[in-house]
């Protein structure tokens, strides 16, 4: 789906490109992710996408910078929700799985893994770990970067194969994050409907 060409600002238009590379990514894979599809995307040239990141691996640096903000934000927000007592640990594994699935963080990782451009995923990488360095400020007393390590590493696992893994076991889809769920409440001393216990 083409946006028809209108005047941005620097910002905008790179926001548009960030966003544009992100569905990309989601609806056809990291092979759909060039320049010039995201120029297309957007209707602005390729000279333009390049002033603006470079190349494409500046594209793609800035794509996991940009995706490594919005994992870390929304999970940060179902956190803070669940110690207010607004939310409980469903709602963190939730916004965890989700971040590695539907908004792309998953298929960003394999693909930079898979093309050797570790160096890429250092922005999504330092945003998870300046989140649980904030998470973990006044809860020093509970094993914050553990549980994000297999927290991450399963949603990870999920996105890129959860639904095939799910379906060769004879298991319903959303199993994982069942998993996940209860495995959190047990972590954090929690009975399974989310009290104390």
């Amino acid at each position: 789906m083409s946006i028809t060409r209108e005047r941005l600002s620097p910002e905008e238009s790179r926001s548009a490109a960030l966003e544009a590379a992100r569905r990309l990514l989601i609806e056809a894979g990291p092979q759909a992710v060039t320049l010039k599809a995201v120029a297309a995307e957007i209707g602005k040239t390729h000279a333009n996408l390049l002033h603006h990141f470079g190349s494409a691996a500046g594209l793609q640096s800035a794509l996991a910078h940009h995706i490594g903000e919005r994992v870390t934000a929304g999970i940060a927000e179902a956190v803070r929700r669940a110690r207010q007592g607004e939310a409980d640990a469903g709602e963190i594994v939730a916004r965890t799985f989700d971040a590695f699935d539907r908004e792309g963080a998953g298929a960003l990782a394999a693909w930079m893994i898979l093309s050797g451009n570790r160096d890429a995923l250092n922005p999504i990488l330092e945003s998870i770990h300046h989140l649980v360095d904030q998470l973990g400020q006044g809860h020093e007393d509970r094993p914050v970067h553990e549980t994000t390590l297999w927290l991450v590493l399963a949603a990870l696992g999920d996105s890129l194969l959860g639904e095939a893994m799910a379906g060769a076991l004879d298991l319903p889809r959303d199993r994982a994050r069942d998993l996940a769920r209860r495995h959190l409440l047990t972590a954090a001393g929690l009975a399974e409907d989310g009290r104390s216990g």
